[in-house]
């Protein structure tokens, strides 16, 4: 891409071993020549992407760590910091989605396990990278969020809570940093990634549907990669997760209610831990 504000730049990934994650890193480094520090915990995910980048493999490097942790992000910086690398951007996509089922059948470890990812890991980053980030003079922070930040779904208290929490704290954070940094806010609905490895699929029917109604991995990718190189502060990403973004905010209350009928009625057993 000729004269864009990415070019060439040094972009760190949470969860950039599949997925969006790894989507937006090959994305990054073969359109927009960037270096990319990839954050996972697979090894063998990692030199798998490695592997496929061929030639452009040099413009990727991968440390594997837990999120969650705030001192691993500590020593990450401690790392960067010796290394003498210069991150201009930060983009925190790592996230879990947990099983479906009601708040009063999930335990306590589940819940704290799901912030401790989706919430906490992308603000541990933020608290210990966002120093090293301003002395770019692109510096910018994309936090991926889900449409679930938009219209929480019964069944998905956990992840909806986490979710929501992202929201506030990169909406926040905008507005400290507005003049100074660019943030930016993405919001998929369902993609057909391999988020779902937790809900348990059995039935090829519920997995066909589920596919049908996601979007395309390379789809949200793309819009994602755009959004980001426009600047874009908001982008709603799926027919579904506009949809629960319009439910959001003319029937907060009613809406929800409507759609947690129509996936108790479904027939699913992915939505039998709401009956």
């Amino acid at each position: 891409m000729k004269n864009n504000w990415l070019n060439n730049k040094t972009v760190i990934i949470t969860g950039a071993s599949s997925g969006i994650g790894r989507g937006i890193a090959i994305k990054l480094i073969k359109e927009y020549n960037c270096t990319v520090l990839g954050i996972a915990r697979s090894k063998e995910k990692m030199e798998r992407l490695s592997a496929e980048l061929g030639t452009d493999s040099e413009k990727f490097s991968y440390c594997l760590f837990d999120v969650s942790s705030k001192e691993n992000w500590k020593n990450y910086r401690l790392y960067l910091e010796k290394k003498g690398i210069k991150p201009d951007i930060l983009i925190n996509n790592a996230g879990i989605l947990p099983e479906f089922k009601k708040a009063e059948n999930t335990s306590a470890e589940e819940i704290e396990g799901t912030m401790n990812i989706n919430f906490y890991g992308a603000v541990y980053s933020v608290k210990e990278l966002l120093s090293l980030i301003l002395k770019s003079s692109t510096p910018a922070v994309v936090n991926i969020d889900s449409s679930a930040a938009l219209m929480p779904l019964a069944g998905t208290a956990a992840y909806s809570a986490s979710k929501a929490a992202l929201k506030a704290f990169t909406e926040a954070i905008r507005e400290e940093l507005r003049g100074r940094c660019y943030v930016g806010l993405i919001c998929p609905g369902f993609t057909k990634t391999d988020i779902f490895r937790s809900q348990n699929l059995t039935e090829k029917r519920e997995e066909k549907i589920i596919r049908i109604i996601s979007t395309s991995c390379d789809y949200a990718v793309k819009r994602i990669v755009k959004s980001i190189a426009k600047k874009r502060e908001l982008t709603v990403i799926g027919t579904d997760a506009q949809f629960m973004k319009l439910m959001g905010k003319i029937m907060p209350v009613k809406g929800g209610k409507m759609i947690s009928a129509i996936l108790k009625k479904s027939g699913f057993k992915l939505f039998d831990g709401l009956n």
